[in-house]
């Protein structure tokens, strides 16, 4: 994976920087790793400072409008404090530890339609100028992908992914956003639920679930939702008998309403479920959960869609420097 771009602000005859990650897809709270390359231009000039952007594209619902839009939620410096002289080639390894929140972008080897990259910006005589924006592949770990695959068996589908810009209250959510990963039911559930909303908020520590169930109205009832939290170990994953453990989720989420009003637990950040990758499907090479995906669009699509994004984005920054 390749980011290069032509550092505009500079000028014909600036240096130009390419940044190469290491093959592969990373985990939440792993290493991200790679090296950015340089190749000095037609005058020597002062790197100042080298950063990494991790990005990620989020939809926000204001009153009744959404609108969708990029976050950067971590930066690293990985260099720096240097002069890198008249054609000089030189590299700037590094290795940086990814937020244990970052969402996940792939299951099976699918892609979810999540919008998530890496942008490189280089400080240089004053002047600051950000490179392309591309995508990162991020997997889940293993308690996370455990429990997707049990949600599976069970007889749940995958549906659809997004990013969620707000926070859910009562939990130790860091990041800005949030991501979903939405569940068909099983036949078991189907009368009571319509879909259940799965969040992942990982930390060193453990990992909490969060699970929102649309509840289905009934002869006596209207449809609610209905919110469950859990919390699990990253420890002894092979040890669990999940599809027991997931199981027991759903039936006290379906059975047991919370306690609390779940517009309350969200606060005032919580949002309706269309997002960035919304309305997507991944087709039926997605182990367990292939069963019960929603028809109509294709893996194939999902790719498409994230790959329109980023080449919007490539054409804006295109825009911006021609402006400078």
């Amino acid at each position: 994976m390749v980011f290069k771009r032509l550092l505009g602000s500079l000028g014909v005859g600036g240096p130009t920087v390419d940044t190469v990650l290491s093959p592969g897809p990373t985990l939440p709270g792993g290493t991200l790793s790679g090296e950015v390359r340089l190749q000095g231009g037609d005058a020597a000039f002062d790197i100042e400072q080298i950063t990494l952007e991790l990005v990620a594209g989020v939809e926000a619902e204001h009153t009744e409008e959404e609108s969708e839009g990029t976050v950067v939620f971590d930066r690293f410096t990985v260099g720096g404090g240097f002069r890198l002289a008249e054609g000089e080639e030189r590299t700037v390894p590094f290795g940086v530890t990814l937020p244990w929140e970052t969402p996940v972008t792939e299951l099976y080897g699918q892609e979810l339609g999540i919008v998530l990259g890496l942008r490189t910006e280089l400080s240089v005589a004053g002047a600051k100028d950000r490179g392309d924006l591309d995508r990162l592949n991020v997997t889940p770990r293993p308690a996370q992908e455990a429990i997707l695959e049990a949600f599976g068996q069970l007889g749940f589908g995958f549906t659809s992914a997004d990013l969620e810009l707000g926070r859910i209250g009562g939990t130790a959510q860091q990041l800005p956003f949030y991501q979903e990963l939405e569940l068909t039911p099983s036949a078991e559930y189907a009368h009571a639920v319509n879909e259940i909303e799965l969040t992942f908020l990982a930390a060193p520590a453990g990992m909490e679930v969060v699970l929102e169930a649309d509840k289905r109205a009934g002869i006596l009832s209207s449809g609610d939702d209905a919110l469950a939290r859990f919390t699990v170990s990253h420890e002894g994953v092979g040890h669990q008998d999940w599809n027991t453990v997931v199981d027991g989720w759903v039936r006290q989420l379906v059975e047991h309403r919370e306690s609390y009003d779940p517009e309350a637990a969200y606060g005032h950040d919580r949002h309706e479920r269309s997002a960035v990758g919304a309305g997507t499907a991944v087709g039926a090479g997605v182990a367990g959960l292939a069963v019960g995906v929603v028809g109509g669009l294709v893996a194939a699509e999902v790719v498409d869609e994230v790959g329109d994004f980023f080449e919007g984005e490539e054409a804006e920054e295109g825009e911006e420097a021609e402006e400078g």
